[in-house]
This record gives structure tokens, sequence and C-alpha cells, in this order.
């Protein structure tokens, strides 16, 4: 169920062991060949299929749209807000959602700037709301293991706007996608000890822009990029995401 589709008595009754995702992304470059929503519209779209799937067990919440993106608005087009700006947006969100009386929230994330403030968020709010069960879930870290799989372009081919960003989008909106304008980048200007992709994280982190790091915005390998690899993505994420929500509905624990 969409929340903002239903109306207010519809909200009203229903139970409130349902799980309430609540969609947080970006809006930045992702180079030359993907449009500025690639981070929002991929988290839309996992929430529309999760939806499809399970329609009467989950409610999805209005997406965040615009992030924590400071590294990206060397490149035009990027928006950013402050980390502290982005946890007060969502903790009001949430803090919402927890007064209508729902139980379970999955803050559910598809931009990897979002990542430390997202685990901020889910650790303050859980500590301030014992009652209610708080999950953070970035999607390409909830099917890790079988993407590894599906891999093709090996370390940093899935840094960002790569292989699987771009596979997606062929997926479900291939006509903004302009595959004849992706390169292949991989030109990290740093150190071995602080490489990482969506898959493989690093020994240590090290702040850089992503000007700094890429001539075109892009880090990874879009080539690799299939409509059907998406497809084969959004199956394993739709899967995991349902267990997810599955076992929250489930629980005894609030």
């Amino acid at each position: 169920m969409i929340w903002d589709q239903l109306t207010s008595p519809e909200i009203q009754k229903l139970g409130r062991n349902i799980p309430v995702i609540f969609p947080v992304s970006a809006t930045e470059q992702h180079g030359p060949h993907l449009p500025l929503a690639t981070d929002r519209m991929i988290g839309e779209f996992f929430c529309k299929e999760l939806n499809k799937a399970i329609t009467d067990k989950v409610l999805i919440l209005p997406i965040m749209s615009i992030g924590c993106s400071e590294h990206h608005m060397g490149f035009a087009g990027s928006l950013s807000i402050q980390h502290q700006t982005f946890l007060n947006q969502a903790d009001d969100v949430m803090n919402s959602v927890v007064r209508h009386g729902f139980k379970n929230i999955i803050i559910f994330n598809s931009h990897g700037g979002n990542l430390a403030a997202g685990h901020i968020l889910m650790e303050k709010f859980g500590s301030e709301n014992p009652e209610i069960q708080v999950v953070l879930a970035t999607w390409w870290k909830l099917a890790s293991e079988s993407l590894f799989e599906l891999n093709e372009s090996g370390p940093g081919g899935v840094g960002h706007a790569g292989e699987f960003e771009t596979s997606l989008m062929l997926h479900f909106a291939p006509e903004l996608v302009k595959l004849d304008l992706a390169e292949d980048i991989k030109n990290i200007h740093g150190y071995d000890w602080a490489e990482m992709d969506m898959l493989r994280g690093a020994k240590a982190s090290i702040y850089r822009s992503m000007k700094a790091m890429t001539s075109n915005g892009v880090y990874g390998n879009p080539k690799m990029g299939t409509a059907k690899k998406g497809k084969q993505i959004t199956n394993l994420v739709i899967n995991e995401l349902k267990n997810i929500v599955a076992d929250l509905y489930n629980s005894k624990l609030v």
C-alpha cells in the first residue's frame, strides 16, 4: 500500500504491525549516460515492485529525494542537504509515523552518501523509541552475496553509475539511458587500502570528492550493464526485502 494514496480513514483501519517503508535517496550526477534522478528512481522502483508483491503487508511512505551528496557537487545538477538536515527531516517523518501507532519502520536507502547518516538515524531513533523496531536496509547490501555472482566488471565496476545502476535503469527506464555515452572509468586517484565499491568495502576510509576521483562522474563499468541483469538484481533485492517485511510483520517483539 502507498501511504499518500490512501485516505485518512483507510490508514486508521490498518494493523499497526504493518512495516512502513521509508525510502531515502538522492538527486545527483550519474555521469553522461544516466539521469540525475537515478538513485531516486531506483529506490521508488524497488518500492513499487515490493508493493506489487505484498501489497497488503507493507506501507510505503513518500521518498526523500535529496540526500547527502556534497561529494558530488563538483558536477552540474547535483543537489545536497547537510547531514543534520537529513537527520532532522527523516526523524520528523518517522516520528509522524510512530505517532499514528505503527511499530515497524524500514529505512530503505538507495544512495551511498546516506549510509553514515542512516546509521546514526537508526541508532538515535531506535534508542529514543524502544517500543519500535527500526531497520536500515541499503539495496546493494541486502543481496550482496548473490550480487557478487552477477558482477562481471570486477572490483570497482559497480562503484557509481556503473554496471549495476546502469543495469537497473536499462531494465525499468531504458529511454533515459544514453548508453552510447557510457565510458568505463576506474581512474580513482588514491590508495589501495581506500578502494571500494558497492560490493567491496575499503580497509580504511578517506574523504574524496567525485570530481577528484573521476573525470566524468562515473566510477565503474556501465558498458557491462544489461536489462536482463537489471531484472535479476530486482528479483534478488525484492526477495530479501520481502523476508525482512515478513519477519517484522510477524514479530512478537513489539
